[in-house]
């Protein structure tokens, strides 16, 4: 029972991790209606500025993170102002192959600038793992989660709760409209995407820590995206629910099925949950169904 209730905490902290870099996803989708598939680039950049700053430049977490959260939203503001706004008002298969061509851009920018070995991460987090009910959890995966949640909530209540979040929402629901209504667009999308960024800063972070800092790190954004589906695309709550399902799911079945099958799993089961969600249901858990009159 120890050994489940280990990998299922372990899971739910890693989800809620996930949820943090899901949660740039949500907001970007929320507010202009296209999925960013850059968003695991994003945070691999954030996680290099993190890295060049704490490591190399040996500057207090106190001074490099806040430092990393501003590159990083005005990162975001110029991908808006030099990517997304010129395509305002085009179909949004155009918006999504243009973050996809940013992936490829960023991924070969950041070799280039901080070269190809892998960096280190090291946060100011103690390295004795912490014991919770017979259960022993790494400190940065607790500090991880629990950074994660916080986060996430101060976004769920910026989207809920705030004038700035219903004029994003607006925006989202119907660009023209919202337009005629004298909300901004170009606004709108720039907030979206420095907030993103300030999220994938933040997962940047804490993944760097984990698993050190180099072009691959971007592939976690990818792996998130079935927690993105299984929530739904609008929803910052099902980004939390989705991470917390995904991280269980496989932390458990690897727990259980790597002896035996020689590792892996933790690769394809994500993969293979979102595809019975979508057969169940094609918008998520809390996504918003769209019905069109023909």
């Amino acid at each position: 029972m120890t050994f489940f209730a280990s990998l299922l905490i372990t899971g739910l902290m890693t989800g809620a991790i996930y949820a943090l870099v899901a949660l740039g996803f949500v907001l970007v989708y929320k507010a202009t209606g296209v999925i960013n598939f850059a968003q695991g680039e994003f945070m691999m950049f954030g996680a290099f500025i993190a890295a060049a700053l704490l490591t190399d430049r040996s500057l207090p977490a106190i001074v490099a993170i806040p430092i990393t959260m501003v590159v990083m939203a005005g990162l975001g503001l110029v991908t808006e102002r030099v990517v997304l706004r010129p395509m305002i008002g085009r179909p949004a298969i155009g918006m999504i192959m243009a973050t996809v061509g940013l992936a490829f851009v960023f991924r070969g920018l950041a070799p280039m600038l901080w070269g190809g070995t892998t960096k280190n991460l090291s946060l100011p987090l103690p390295e004795t793992p912490i014991q919770i009910l017979d259960v022993s959890l790494n400190p940065t995966v607790l500090a991880g989660a629990v950074a994660a949640l916080l986060l996430v909530g101060g976004f769920a209540l910026l989207f809920q709760r705030s004038r700035i979040g219903i004029a994003l929402r607006a925006v989202a629901d119907d660009t023209q409209a919202a337009m005629a209504m004298g909300i901004s667009v170009p606004w709108a999308f720039g907030t979206a995407m420095a907030v993103s960024g300030v999220a994938a800063a933040a997962g940047g972070l804490i993944w760097g820590d984990l698993l050190g800092v180099d072009s691959y790190l971007a592939l976690v954004g990818f792996k998130v995206f079935p927690v993105v589906i299984l929530g739904g695309l609008d929803s910052v709550g099902g980004a939390v629910l989705g991470g917390l399902v995904v991280g269980a799911v496989e932390s458990v079945a690897a727990g259980y099925i790597d002896p035996r099958v020689g590792g892996g799993t933790k690769d394809f089961v994500p993969f293979l949950l979102m595809l019975v969600v979508l057969m169940a249901r094609p918008h998520g858990f809390f996504g918003k169904e769209v019905i069109e009159r023909v």
